[in-house]
């Protein structure tokens, strides 16, 4: 194994905004209403949009993981485990693609493209210049051993 990486961190600044404006809003708007189930229901209103707000999105970003070994790189992602895998020695072409903030955030997406099927799309790689180079130079050793 050489490296095994997640998409970068940069995704999960907008659910922390989200829970800690959630989390005020919901300490603001605890006892303000003579209504007597009324701090249940903030507290269960609260309680479900920082489920979906926030922890689906960190789960998601938890199950995403990109391995790359000596002789493959393996996608995994999503609830159900999701995978997908292509062979070193079956790969053409490894591309880097920026835009917009990644170019700043020094992460991009690695195309993996082995010619018969669609390109693995490594989403949002951190450090994505170093495992492009990276991915190149393996693709390059089986020539040079042969």
């Amino acid at each position: 194994m050489i490296a095994r990486v997640r998409p970068h961190a940069r995704t999960l600044i907008l659910p922390t905004l989200v829970l800690w404006a959630l989390s005020f809003t919901t300490m603001f708007l605890l006892g303000r209403v003579d209504w007597s189930p009324w701090n249940a229901v903030v507290l269960i209103a609260g309680g479900v949009l920082v489920a979906i707000l926030c922890v689906f999105p960190f789960l998601a970003w938890m199950s995403r993981r990109y391995t790359f070994t000596t002789r493959r790189v393996t996608l995994r992602s999503g609830f159900g485990g999701i995978r997908r895998e292509v062979q070193l020695n079956r790969v053409h072409d490894v591309t880097l693609r920026r835009r917009g903030l990644q170019m700043m955030f020094r992460s991009g997406d690695v195309l993996v493209s082995t010619g018969g099927e669609r390109a693995i799309v490594l989403a949002d790689v951190p450090n994505a210049s170093l495992v492009h180079r990276a991915l190149n130079e393996l693709l390059e050793e089986p020539a040079e051993e042969l």
